[in-house]
């Protein structure tokens, strides 16, 4: 390789170690070309990008690019699985797992998550996490969880509460009245006497009293 083929593997290999959030690394010695283009398919299908590249030139794009967690793991040769955007970190860990148990070849390393370097009982544990729908379904599940506890909380009471009322009333509902209304209060002072009794005497006394004045 000349230095304008090296230049050219820096440059493209420091891009995306800038661009990348999440890469893992494996020490490939000892597979062979089958078994690293068979991996290098199994990880396509999870969104992720095997590259195979000498330590001095990777060093160079790690400093160029500013990965120091990415420096302590490049003894021996080096395979470095690029995740992608929409790619799957636990199944490319899962698939880099399979196959260093199938080989007994491939060592995992760790790897660079977020910029922060992960060991590899890291990648190990990744891989044993379920699938990433699987995860998303667990995760909407516990949001969802405490709101409906919550709803429940504050549902029940009202519930209860209704219910509390409708017996009430059916049990008002079903009673009868067991005394009289009292009479209506008068709205004047009450006399001693019936009020035509006070009257009409007071209208023959009027009369008499006429009758002496004329004679």
């Amino acid at each position: 390789m000349n230095k304008d083929d090296k230049e050219r593997v820096v440059a493209e290999l420091t891009e995306k170690l800038r661009t990348a959030d999440t890469l893992l690394i494996a020490d490939y010695r000892g597979l062979t070309m089958p078994q690293i283009d068979a991996l290098r398919g199994r990880l396509i299908e999870h969104g992720a990008r095997l590259s195979v590249v000498k330590n001095t030139l990777t060093r160079r794009a790690a400093e160029a690019a500013g990965a120091e967690a990415l420096l302590a793991l490049l003894e021996g040769p080096t395979a470095i699985a690029f995740i992608e955007a929409e790619g799957d970190a636990v199944a490319v860990a899962k698939a880099l797992a399979d196959s260093a148990r199938e080989t007994r070849v491939l060592e995992i390393r760790g790897g660079v998550m977020q910029g922060r370097g992960i060991s590899a009982s890291d990648v190990e544990e990744l891989a044993k996490l379920p699938p990433l729908d699987v995860l998303r379904g667990q995760v909407i599940g516990a949001v969802i969880a405490p709101l409906n506890n919550l709803l429940a909380l504050v549902n029940a009471p009202l519930q209860n509460l209704v219910g509390l009322i409708d017996a009430r009333l059916e049990q008002l509902g079903g009673e009868a009245p067991t005394t009289d209304p009292e009479p209506a209060e008068p709205a004047g002072p009450v006399a001693d006497g019936p009020a035509d009794a006070d009257q009409e005497p007071a209208v023959e006394t009027a009369a008499d009293e006429s009758q002496e004045t004329t004679n």
